[in-house]
């Protein structure tokens, strides 16, 4: 393999589309990234219209709050999509590994620091868990992952006998609590350092790259001497790690560790979990492959900041309608709608740039 190939191998920016002729402005306007900016402020619009307490300082407050979480489980999501897999045990693991964390507060007394460390350190391995058994069964993520849901889940249910862990640090707690200039969660000011890091380290670093490359085109990202199954290992352990961001996040923010903080099973973080990539364009591009008789979008393509406005939207979406009094059954349905206009939409996006020559 050339050089110009391996080049182009890696050349995987955040761009979901690169247009021809067109300068960057251009290229910005035509983006996912800023239609997800107009339907931002869209629906800051009409939800401060319909409720003036919509933009009061509490409400901006726990919007953010909120939204840092979501961010955080979208980006668990993106991170395994890339390579063209799937995560079913965000939730599952997000759970597990923040459990494990208020179990090393309360049972030993740590301190929050080694606490949280030791729960980032259980998602990783368990993710490390899923990537290992994947890359050696050759089986697709979306199976290994929808069985070690219900497995991790079911362990940690039977080992903490479903008990919640309230004795946290008050340092740690406090600091989902506290308010930046008396409207900015610090759990937010957290979301935005994090994203800042997997851009970077999708952007500049040959690891992020190499994760890139061996979702877009495997077969010649090991030509070019990745190695794709090393690479979908540490894809996956990067997945649980932030999905124990997200699980201690919410020990941070309620002062607790609890077993259903995602649902049943960790269930209730799918629907965020694929809402924030989707609607970002992360698993929007790339090839196809025929998997279980259906088909599912090859990865190599990462948008970090796509995947944040997604979820963030999503949340802004879910807060107005609750503001407005809808009811959560609702808000449910008008979320699956969103998740499904967001594909149709981004097909007819696509569609209309190729037919004008535009990508």
């Amino acid at each position: 393999m050339t050089d110009i190939e391996k080049d182009r191998l890696l050349d995987t920016g955040d761009a979901d589309v690169k247009q021809r002729g067109m300068g960057p402005a251009a290229r910005f306007f035509l983006s996912n990234e800023f239609g997800l900016i107009v339907l931002v402020v869209l629906l800051a619009v009409i939800f401060s219209s319909l409720s003036p307490m919509f933009l009061s300082k509490f409400s901006l407050y726990a919007l953010g709050r909120t939204a840092a979480v979501n961010i955080m489980i979208g980006f668990a999501m993106m991170v395994v999509i890339i390579t063209g897999g799937l995560n079913l045990s965000v939730g599952a693991i997000g759970v597990s590994a923040a459990m494990f964390g208020g179990w090393l507060m309360q049972a030993f007394g740590m301190p929050w620091l080694p606490g949280v460390l030791g729960g980032l350190a259980m998602g990783a391995a368990l993710g490390a868990v899923n990537g290992v058994i994947i890359v050696r069964s050759g089986l697709h993520s979306f199976i290994i992952t929808l069985a070690t849901m219900s497995i991790f889940f079911g362990v940690m249910i039977f080992l903490t006998q479903a008990e919640s862990y309230r004795e946290i640090s008050r340092t740690f707690t406090g600091f989902g609590r506290m308010k930046v200039m008396g409207v900015v969660s610090p759990l937010l000011i957290t979301t935005l350092v994090i994203a800042v890091l997997l851009s970077v380290l999708f952007r500049f670093t040959a690891l992020g790259r190499g994760m890139l490359a061996a979702g877009a085109n495997p077969k010649a990202a090991e030509l070019s001497g990745i190695r794709v199954n090393r690479m979908i290992t540490y894809c996956h352990m990067l997945s649980g790690g932030l999905a124990a961001v997200a699980g201690l996040m919410l020990v941070s923010r309620t002062g607790a560790a609890i077993p259903s903080m995602a649902g049943q099973l960790g269930q209730d973080w799918l629907l965020p979990a694929f809402l924030g990539p989707v609607l970002g364009g992360t698993l929007l591009t790339g090839g196809r492959v025929s998997v279980l008789g259906g088909t599912l979008l090859t990865g190599g393509r990462v948008s970090v900041l796509g995947t944040l406005l997604g979820a963030f939207l999503v949340t802004m979406l879910t807060a107005g309608l609750l503001l407005m009094q809808v009811g959560a059954f609702w808000v449910q349905t008008y979320l699956g709608l969103l998740l499904l206009a967001a594909v149709l939409l981004d097909l007819l996006r696509r569609s209309y740039l190729a037919r004008r020559k535009l990508v």
